[in-house]
């Protein structure tokens, strides 16, 4: 008897284990983002002339002057303003400055509304503000 208990609960549990598996697989076979059609067209631009050098291991407060040098899904230049005191986030291109609340704003590459389709993405952000970026936009806490 208990050896049939025992049985069944090693047949009940590899199938759960193979799907595991899959899903891990699927996983693997997801193509990294730097390599996408969408984004590999931009990066192969090579970096903005003006791009704000990266400090590596280094994490900094917002600069209170806008963030420029990057580029965004189209390969327009950008740069991002941070309203605090508005509470807003002012993407501005060449031809225009969109002006978000940062409460609308869902992910970082910049969620914009309900779907994948509405990401923009920015390229060439220096890292030191990433971590900032984060905590202005999302919340300190939203993105654990």
């Amino acid at each position: 008897m208990i050896s049939r208990i025992f049985n069944d609960v090693l047949a009940v549990s590899i199938p759960k284990d193979a799907a595991q598996q899959e899903v891990k697989s699927e996983e693997t076979k997801k193509e990294l983002l730097c390599r996408q059609k969408q984004h590999r067209k931009v990066l192969d631009k090579g970096k903005p002339d003006d791009v704000m050098p990266s400090v590596k291991g280094v994490q900094e407060r917002l600069p209170t002057v806008p963030l420029s040098g990057m580029y965004n899904k189209s390969g327009g230049k950008v740069r991002l303003t941070f309203k605090l005191e508005q509470d807003q986030l002012w993407i501005g291109t060449k031809e225009r400055t969109e002006k978000l609340p940062m409460g609308s704003i869902k992910n970082v590459a910049f969620q914009l509304g309900p779907t994948e389709a509405s990401y923009y993405w920015v390229y060439w952000v220096p890292i030191q503000y990433v971590d900032a970026i984060k905590d202005t936009v999302l919340g300190k806490w939203q993105y654990f």
